[in-house]
């Protein structure tokens, strides 16, 4: 393997190359632009043979790959906060339609105000279009997934469009080395194969067409079931990624120091790697902390939350979006999952790092200290890090 100093960003866009996808489609946007830019710069200089077409919106982007994935083609594209809302609509075309496109992700909060910084509102709020989410923790990790992301879309019993998440400026604008496996590699990893299930004007067919009420759930069941099955081939991806590039991520929520745990904060996205430390840190002062990370939200890794649950006193969640629910979204779901569970611990979700605001390892500290002190009747939701008080914040008429 080769190491190539890049952004988040730029791992993406080698990614891309890497799987050889064979349609890309994007609209520029704050902080995802450089992904496209690179994958330009590739076309140009004739590194990559792809289709590259410029477009009007980012609800332009999505329909060319939808409409690339319905001619089998391999398609792409990558976008933010506000690009992806615009998309919503096309979201839930892709996923009912079966097309397995890949999407990066820089998750930016939405506005107003205005804000170009990371939270996760934005990817969240699409947590229902039947697309698999991945968050990355790392560069490297992002060009990796990217490809099992193929892999696990492509797979015949799957074909459901996957979203990868890196946080904006944490990863999409900073660098460090990553491998870069060889094309040879890559190509037997998640060789192009041509489904079955495309148009050919030689077979005429539609897609997408009118459904009855006498078929339409039954075939939404369907899509539904593909979501459940794909757990299993996200492990299985990320486990033969793992034995052929020596890399792999522990399927859908890998933990860290959970073995022995009296509490386990549950984290997502970059604040992971924060949170390690801060473990690590606890750990030698005597305190019995661990980590477990949501790398794949969509399917929902229920089986592991109930596995964690059934081992541990109290398990905070680290929310860094808010849906106005009951809690936050991560936490909301969590208490779903061992709503039938026979281990039932004390949580606590705490809602943080909203806009691009820092999470510290002085933040997860604080997090995890009151975690620890966490008894029955406590409050269970907390907006973590408010620097005012409620009565100082102006209402921006």
């Amino acid at each position: 393997m080769a190491k190539v100093v890049m952004t988040g960003n730029y791992a993406q866009s080698y990614a891309s190359k890497l799987a050889r996808a064979q349609v890309v489609a994007a609209y520029p946007i704050t902080p995802q632009t450089s992904i496209v830019e690179k994958i330009a710069d590739f076309v140009s200089s004739g590194e990559m043979e792809t289709q590259f077409i410029k477009v009007e919106s980012e609800h332009s982007a999505m329909q060319v790959c939808i409409s690339a994935a319905a001619l089998g083609a391999r398609s792409y594209t990558a976008t933010s906060s506000q690009g992806l809302l615009l998309m919503h609509e096309l979201l839930f075309w892709a996923a009912g339609q079966r097309a397995p496109i890949i999407m990066g992700i820089i998750n930016r909060a939405v506005a107003p105000p205005w804000s170009i910084w990371t939270d996760h509102t934005d990817s969240m709020a699409q947590r229902d279009t039947g697309w698999i989410q991945y968050y990355c923790e790392s560069n490297q990790e992002v060009l990796d997934t990217v490809l099992q992301a193929y892999k696990v879309a492509e797979d015949p019993e799957i074909r459901l469009p996957v979203m990868v998440m890196e946080d904006a400026f944490y990863l999409s604008h900073t660098i460090e080395a990553v491998d870069v496996p060889p094309q040879g590699a890559v190509d037997a990893y998640i060789p192009l194969k041509r489904s079955p299930w495309v148009l050919d004007i030689e077979k005429p067919t539609r897609m997408g067409s009118f459904m009855g009420p006498d078929i339409y759930m039954e075939y939404r069941y369907i899509v539904a079931k593909a979501m459940q099955e794909s757990r299993k081939v996200i492990v299985e991806a990320d486990e033969d990624y793992g034995r052929r590039f020596g890399r792999s991520y522990g399927g859908l929520l890998p933990t860290y120091r959970c073995d022995d745990a009296d509490v386990v904060l549950l984290t997502i996205g970059t604040a992971s790697c924060t949170a390690k430390e801060v473990v690590d840190e606890l750990r030698k002062e005597g305190k019995k902390v661990g980590l477990a990370r949501m790398r794949v939200f969509r399917p929902f890794p229920e089986e592991e939350i109930a596995r964690l649950a059934s081992s541990v006193r109290a398990i905070g969640v680290v929310d860094r979006s808010w849906g106005f629910g009951y809690a936050g979204t991560m936490f909301t779901e969590v208490a779903g999952a061992l709503y039938k569970s026979k281990s039932k611990p004390l949580m606590k979700d705490y809602i943080t790092g909203i806009g691009g605001r820092d999470i510290t390892p002085q933040v997860l500290r604080g997090i995890y200290l009151d975690l620890l002190k966490v008894r029955e009747g406590d409050e269970e939701m907390e907006w973590w890090g408010l620097r005012r008080p409620e009565k100082e914040v102006k209402h921006n008429a």
